[in-house]
């Protein structure tokens, strides 16, 4: 690629991240977008790829959903129908079976329950269906002392929040999402995508790489049954294919709440700046009270599933210490794709970005560059 084939628009005083981001994709050949607001104005709307679709083309964002799923849980506990402090088997009393009787909401959706998969593993059909998670993980039994550590569940976590609202509200958390924020303030950034917009969607795409590389990269990744392992699905027959996982039909249709969404960094930018500042003529999602309480930290330190790269606040991963030139309350999350989509309050910022392969080794050294740029743009 080359810099022409960077399309979209910067505000004066941003281009320089376009100039990053035409750095980013020539580097790494990849279809990409990025979209950025600052204190509410869009300033970066980029995309570059292989197709027409551009800056409107949809793919799977993995993780980054939690961050969507998460403002669902917080826009429920600003209006009170959620306490965060309630244990989940009051709403949900099945879930108490096997030890997890004072496991909470707050426990869950800051990874510190032990509830990170099943023995035996779930299938990637059952993947696809938080109804069907949420049945599987009621009788597991922990795999840690609730409370005493904390790792992270990339596929299940927020089946059990989706429960937990589903015997709160009658309706699901993809419900709420739609009804509550994706629709009215426009986000291109859906759990559980319609048919009519199938067209728009472009596949994720797998690493490259030598075969050398290839074996020594799988001959150091732990085995299918250990905590790793049961915290990203692979310890099903067959091990989970994340690629093939998020290309499925099914699972874009359900919008699985911890890995189901499909959008646009467009999409994702939105979605923090409608929480922060509003978007579209209408206001804030959250009040500051609730982000406060949301963006505070609660895990820190080694993630048993993630290790160092593991720091959340509730619901949300800790981005004031991912990344060090943000504010300490900055908010967001990631997707193993490559996604990426923050908050910072103090700073105004609001970023989305997304990618269509899989960087080697799971490894996105852009994120720093990208988000390194629009902060120096929003703060010069």
């Amino acid at each position: 690629m080359s810099n022409t084939d960077v399309h979209g628009t910067v505000a004066d005083g941003f281009e320089q991240v376009r100039e990053t981001f035409a750095r980013v994709v020539a580097e790494h050949d990849i279809p990409a977008q990025l979209a950025a607001y600052a204190h509410g104005r869009q300033v970066v709307d980029l995309w570059a790829g292989d197709d027409e679709a551009g800056g409107d083309a949809l793919t799977a964002v993995y993780s980054s959903t939690k961050g969507a799923a998460t403002l669902v849980a917080a826009l429920l506990v600003q209006e009170g129908v959620l306490d965060l402090d309630e244990p989940v088997a009051a709403r949900w009393p099945e879930f108490a079976a096997a030890g997890k009787g004072g496991i909470t909401l707050r426990d869950v959706l800051t990874h510190r329950s032990g509830v990170i998969g099943v023995d035996g593993g779930l299938s990637a059909a059952e993947l696809a269906d938080d109804a069907v998670i949420a049945q599987r993980l009621a009788g597991q039994r922990p795999y840690w002392r609730p409370g005493s550590a904390y790792g992270y569940g990339g596929f299940v976590t927020f089946a059990l929040v989706n429960e937990v609202i589903r015997r709160a509200t009658g309706r699901s958390l993809q419900q709420v999402y739609e009804e509550r924020v994706r629709a009215p303030y426009g986000l291109d950034l859906y759990l559980g995508l319609p048919e009519e917009q199938e067209s728009r969607f472009r596949p994720i795409e797998w690493w490259t790489a030598t075969p050398e590389q290839e074996a020594a990269f799988w001959s150091n990744v732990p085995g299918p049954h250990s905590i790793l392992g049961i915290g990203y699905g692979l310890n099903s027959t067959p091990p989970l294919d994340q690629a093939a996982f998020v290309n499925t039909r099914a699972v874009r249709a359900n919008g699985q709440a911890s890995a189901g969404g499909v959008g646009s960094a467009r999409g994702l930018a939105g979605l923090y700046a409608a929480a922060m500042w509003g978007l579209n003529g209408r206001p804030p999602l959250l009040k500051p009270d609730t982000i406060g309480a949301f963006a505070q930290l609660h895990s820190v330190g080694a993630d048993l599933v993630r290790g160092d790269q593991g720091n959340y606040a509730v619901g949300f991963q800790a981005k004031g210490l991912r990344y060090g030139f943000l504010s300490a309350n900055a908010f967001g999350h990631d997707g193993s794709a490559g996604s990426e989509s923050f908050a910072d309050p103090m700073n105004g910022i609001a970023f989305g970005y997304t990618r269509r392969r899989f960087g080697f080794g799971w490894s996105y050294p852009e994120h720093d560059l990208l988000a390194a740029a629009l902060h120096r743009a929003v703060t010069a």
